[in-house]
């Protein structure tokens, strides 16, 4: 996860040489993404998901003809915003049916961080702090319900989850609380996947029935190289397939609009990504 400690550090050490460029020019970065080679129409529309909680403010995008298999987006600590919905298209472009949740909605309404990946890390920490793996837990049985009962989605296909930055570990809850429909989890410099907490992600892997992707910062490597290790074990021993690597980029690397995104690890991140749909979710 974002650590408030270390970010701005990162900043410096990863931030991008073209950002300037491009607010100066008025470019939104958010929508510089490539389309999907052999892109299907998609159509899109705002929702409202009831959970135990309240209701949670959403991005729902899916091709316009056909029903197809799900794919449940957590954003990272800056929350649904356009950068998020650009890559829900792109993703729905490619044929999947795409729900980007504000995983902050117990708290305010998208947008959550009123500059986007540009807003002080300090102004959003409050909000990854008032979730638990408790409301992990429960959003993520509600979100999966909500996918479930739309004629977009196949329910005869597993679903996918991709979580980035602290959407790593609600990844990972979701893997096990919607064992039975999960079939394939992807996180991107997610943090917190190994700890030494009772309620660690790691610890649910026994429970998961899905093939996983796990992207990792080189930096967020360097602070914990033994997290990695460790997932490698635990995968192993539940004989889950799970692709494990560390990248060389920044925490954050993989939202287009974030100052240290890395266009070309993104893109590699993202390819891996779609191969895993496309194993595990036929």
């Amino acid at each position: 996860m974002c650590d408030q400690d270390h970010f701005e550090d990162d900043m410096k050490k990863y931030s991008r040489r073209d950002l300037g460029a491009l607010a100066a020019a008025g470019i939104g970065a958010a929508m510089m993404l490539p389309r999907a080679a052999n892109a299907a129409e998609v159509s899109s529309s705002d929702v409202s998901i009831t959970t135990p909680d309240g209701e949670c403010d959403a991005y729902f995008v899916a091709p316009t003809t056909g029903a197809h298999a799900a794919v449940l987006v957590w954003p990272d600590i800056f929350g649904l915003r356009p950068a998020f919905r650009q890559m829900g298209k792109r993703l729905a472009e490619s044929g999947y049916a795409v729900l980007v949740v504000n995983p902050f909605y117990r708290t305010q309404q998208a947008p959550t961080a009123d500059k986007g990946a540009n807003t002080p890390i300090s102004d959003v920490i409050p909000l990854a702090r008032s979730l638990s793996a408790t409301t992990h837990t429960t959003d993520a049985k509600a979100f999966i319900a909500w996918l479930d009962e739309h004629p977009q989605v196949d329910k005869n296909k597993k679903v996918g989850t991709t979580g980035y930055c602290m959407g790593g570990p609600i990844v990972m809850r979701t893997a096990a609380a919607v064992a039975n429909r999960v079939g394939a989890a992807a996180t991107f410099h997610g943090g917190g996947l190994v700890t030494d907490q009772p309620d660690s992600p790691h610890l649910l892997i026994p429970k998961m029935q899905a093939d996983f992707l796990i992207a990792i910062a080189e930096n967020d490597d360097e602070r914990d190289p033994k997290a990695k290790e460790v997932l490698k074990e635990k995968f192993a021993d539940a004989n889950l397939d799970a692709e494990i690597e560390v990248y060389p980029a920044g925490h954050g690397w993989c939202p287009p609009d974030t100052r240290v995104h890395n266009y070309e690890q993104a893109e590699k991140a993202w390819s891996r990504m779609l191969a895993l749909f496309e194993k595990s979710l036929a």
